[in-house]
C-alpha cells in the first residue's frame, strides 16, 4: 500500500484518500474540477492569451512590480510552473464556456428578461389594517409624502430609506410583490394589499430594463455552465 501523505504522526494512504474526501465533503468539489478538466482539454491556448491573462490577474490583484509577484506566489504556495498552469486553466474554461454557450446567450437573456429588470420604488408596511388605510389616504391626499410616513410608519428595513427600496432585480422580491409592482405605474400608489403577514403600500419610482451588456453576458455564461455541470455531476459515478 502505498503512501500518500505524512500529517504529523499520520500517514494517510492512498485507500483512504477517497473516504476522507467523503467523509470532509471534498469529493464534489474534486469531481467538479475532474468534469471541467476533461471538458476543457481540447481547448488551445496561444502563448500571448496566457501572458494577457497573466496581466489581468496580476492587475486585479495589483501586483505590478516582480518582487509582489514573487512574494504573492511564495504566500500561496505556487512555483512559476503551478501558476501558468492555473492561468492557463482558467483561460481553457472561459473559451470552452464561449464556445459552448456563447451563441445561445441572447435567446437565454430574452427568455429570462421579465425576471431581469429592475425595479426601483418606494414600500409602507404594516401589520394594522386600520393604520394601512390611513396612511393610504393621508399619502393620496398628499397630507404627507410617501418618505415622511414610511420612515414613522414602516416596520422594516426600508424605514431607515424613507420607504426606498432597489434597484433590485425582480426576480429577488415575493412574487405577490412582483404581480403589485408590474401591475402599477411609476409614480402610482397602490392601496394596501396583503404580501404573507404584511399589509403594504408602495409605490413604483421607476422600472429598469434589463440589458445585454457585458456583464450581463458574463453572467448568463456562468448560469448555463453551472447548470450543465450540475448535470454532469449527477451523472458522475464513483467506482
Amino acid at each position: 500500500m502505498t503512501e500518500m501523505l505524512q500529517i504529523g504522526d499520520r500517514t494517510i494512504q492512498a485507500s483512504e484518500i477517497l473516504p476522507l474526501l467523503a467523509n470532509y465533503q471534498l469529493l464534489p468539489q474534486l469531481i467538479r474540477e475532474l468534469i471541467i478538466d476533461e471538458a476543457i482539454a481540447p481547448i488551445e491556448c496561444n502563448p500571448e492569451e496566457v501572458a494577457h491573462a497573466k496581466q489581468r490577474f496580476y492587475a486585479e490583484r495589483q501586483l505590478t512590480q516582480a518582487a509582489d509577484i514573487q512574494a504573492w506566489m511564495a504566500q500561496q504556495g505556487l512555483s512559476a510552473d503551478q501558476l501558468d498552469k492555473m492561468m492557463t486553466r482558467k483561460l481553457k474554461l472561459e473559451k470552452f464556456k464561449q464556445v459552448t454557450w456563447g451563441n445561445k446567450l441572447e435567446s437565454y437573456f430574452f427568455q429570462l428578461k421579465g425576471k431581469l429588470d429592475k425595479v426601483i420604488y418606494s414600500l409602507l408596511r404594516t401589520q394594522d389594517a386600520g393604520l394601512a388605510q390611513e396612511l393610504y389616504f393621508r399619502i393620496q391626499a398628499k397630507e404627507q409624502s410617501f418618505a415622511d410616513v414610511a420612515q414613522k410608519y414602516s416596520q422594516g428595513p426600508e424605514a431607515q430609506t424613507g420607504g426606498l427600496v432597489g434597484p433590485v432585480e425582480l426576480n429577488t422580491l415575493h412574487p405577490a410583490m412582483v404581480q403589485l409592482l408590474t401591475s402599477c405605474q411609476p409614480g402610482q400608489i397602490s392601496p394596501p394589499a396583503r404580501i404573507a403577514e404584511w399589509l403594504v403600500i408602495v409605490r413604483v419610482e421607476k422600472f429598469i430594463p434589463a440589458q445585454l451588456d457585458e456583464p450581463m453576458k458574463a453572467r448568463l455564461l456562468n448560469e448555463l455552465f453551472e447548470g450543465w455541470l450540475q448535470e454532469q455531476q449527477k451523472q458522475a459515478q464513483v467506482i
